[in-house]
């Protein structure tokens, strides 16, 4: 993808290949389109990297893997994860509003994967090239 494929297109009509996006996607969080109720954004994720424990109160989370190995953490509680699976490429993660959760990289390559959230979870435009850059963000939100 080009550099104007990888800016936020929304709320505009817009079509790609989610594949090839998603594979070409070095950034740790880049939005590619912002709408009213959802939002998609392309991640990569370093060997050894994880998204972080968070939560969403009010927004449902799709996760697809489009490549690498990672593994799942969720439960109600930020200190008791009891939900714990393996995923790797084609496999989906559904993540309930209220859901504590984190995805780490298993494997030796960057895990590559798309995630749709409804309602949006970044402001538009969103790009962290790094995890470090969407730690300062949030934690910039939240002062």
């Amino acid at each position: 993808m080009n550099a104007e494929e990888y800016r936020d297109h929304g709320p505009r009509p817009y079509v790609l290949d989610i594949e090839r996006a998603t594979l070409a996607n070095d950034t740790f969080r880049t939005a590619l389109w912002t709408g009213k109720q959802m939002q998609l954004t392309v991640m990569s994720i370093d060997p050894g990297g994880e998204i972080g424990l968070e939560v969403h109160p009010d927004r449902d989370q799709f996760l697809r893997v489009e490549a690498g190995r990672g593994r799942v953490l969720m439960g109600q509680e930020k200190d008791r994860l009891d939900f714990d699976e393996e995923v790797r490429a084609d496999w989906v993660v559904l993540v309930p509003a209220g859901s504590w959760h984190n995805v780490l990289n298993t494997g030796d390559e960057p895990l590559k994967l798309y995630s749709l959230y409804a309602p949006p979870e970044h402001p538009h435009g969103t790009v962290h090239p790094t995890k470090a850059d969407a730690d300062a963000a949030e934690e910039a939100e939240e002062e």
